[in-house]
């Protein structure tokens, strides 16, 4: 089976939660003896340009603007030109943004399966028009695929009841299981001492709620310990900028964008993990730190709050006092290592489940 995968910044190492998504699943399909190709956005693959495979996962760069409103749009509708000159037995649409360009692939005679990772015009970065560009991506991609995955049952009940979708396949995100570092050198480097930090990981945008984060610690000052973010914005602006100085000026620990090692000694020896998001659609971030045994502190959000979760882990999503007062109960009562029941969250079976999803297009 040829595969196309499309609304993807990209992969390997690239930030994002669709990101990581497709990096995990697009090498176990290709393993599987399928023919699979990521369309990339060129602003983000400067360190690996001129990279063709990963992972047995061919890779094609695919012009994008370095602008926000534009990048998106602008891209997806050349990649679903360019997907039709591979022509694929099927195109995989990640994303309502990019659902927009559902229409015109099928016009062109595409099979299209679409993943909605959630309604994406809830994130406060989006202006008005962005947001209505967005719904109408979600209902493109809602009507028109031949079939429509959703990562949990909130986006499956969104669809049935706006579109009258009532046929998605729910197929959650997934999570690798780590091999912990013991090592602590970067760490240390950062200032930080295994045990005694809190950490938190995401873009630099305001519905990830990293400014309540900040605040809320500040406003705890737990004695011994230090709060870490990891994490860079896409788009600098006015609020990256000026999260950036509210770290600064209340001594938190900012990494940059990591991955690999670096990341490992962060989430190995953390303390406490903390998601203060106002949206997400199933934050593999957090499937990530609960991998890692870690305690956790998370904003009630209905995407967060998966069911091997319990009422004592949320606090309401924006309550800066609230939070302070779950991190400190958390921090007084050291619950770090946690075990979790993430066999639901398996990228192999996610793998088999994708494929069969595509199967059945071809077989309809």
């Amino acid at each position: 089976m040829k595969i196309v995968v499309i609304g993807t910044r990209g992969i390997p190492e690239i930030q994002g939660g669709v990101e990581t998504h497709c990096q995990q699943l697009y090498p176990r399909i290709a393993a599987m003896g399928h023919d699979v190709t990521v369309v990339r956005r060129t602003p983000y693959v400067s360190e690996s340009k001129g990279l063709n495979e990963f992972n047995g996962v061919k890779l094609v760069d695919v012009y994008a603007p370095r602008k926000k409103s534009l990048e998106a749009i602008t891209h997806t509708f050349l990649s679903v030109l360019k997907a039709r000159r591979l022509n694929p037995d099927v195109l995989h649409v990640h994303a309502i943004g990019p659902g927009l360009m559902v229409p015109l692939a099928r016009l062109l005679g595409m099979k299209v399966v679409s993943t909605n990772h959630g309604p994406d015009y809830d994130r406060q970065k989006w202006g008005r028009l962005a947001k209505f560009v967005l719904k109408a991506g979600e209902r493109a991609s809602a009507m028109m695929s031949n079939k429509v995955i959703v990562i949990s049952q909130v986006i499956a009940d969104i669809l049935a009841s706006k579109y009258g979708r009532r046929d998605t396949e729910l197929i959650y995100n997934g999570v690798e299981p780590p091999r912990k570092s013991l090592d602590t050198d970067y760490i240390k480097n950062l200032g930080l001492e295994p045990g005694k930090y809190v950490v938190a990981l995401g873009r630099f945008v305001e519905e990830k709620g990293f400014h309540d984060l900040v605040h809320a610690f500040a406003k705890l000052s737990p004695q011994g310990y230090k709060l870490a973010i990891a994490g860079d914005a896409d788009h600098e602006d006015d609020y990256s900028r000026s999260l950036k100085q509210l770290a600064r000026k209340h001594d938190v620990v900012l990494t940059g964008f990591i991955r690999g090692e670096k990341m490992n000694q962060l989430m190995s020896h953390a303390a406490l993990f903390c998601l203060p998001s106002y949206h997400e659609g199933l934050p593999i971030v957090l499937l990530e730190a609960m991998s890692y045994q870690l305690d956790v502190a998370v904003s009630s959000i209905p995407a967060n709050k998966l069911p091997i979760l319990e009422n004592v882990d949320f606090y309401p999503v924006g309550d800066v006092d609230a939070l302070a007062e779950l991190i400190g109960g958390k921090l007084s009562a050291g619950a770090t290592p946690r075990s979790y029941d993430l066999q639901n969250y398996d990228w192999d079976t996610i793998a088999r489940q994708t494929v069969d999803v595509y199967r059945s297009v071809l077989e309809s």
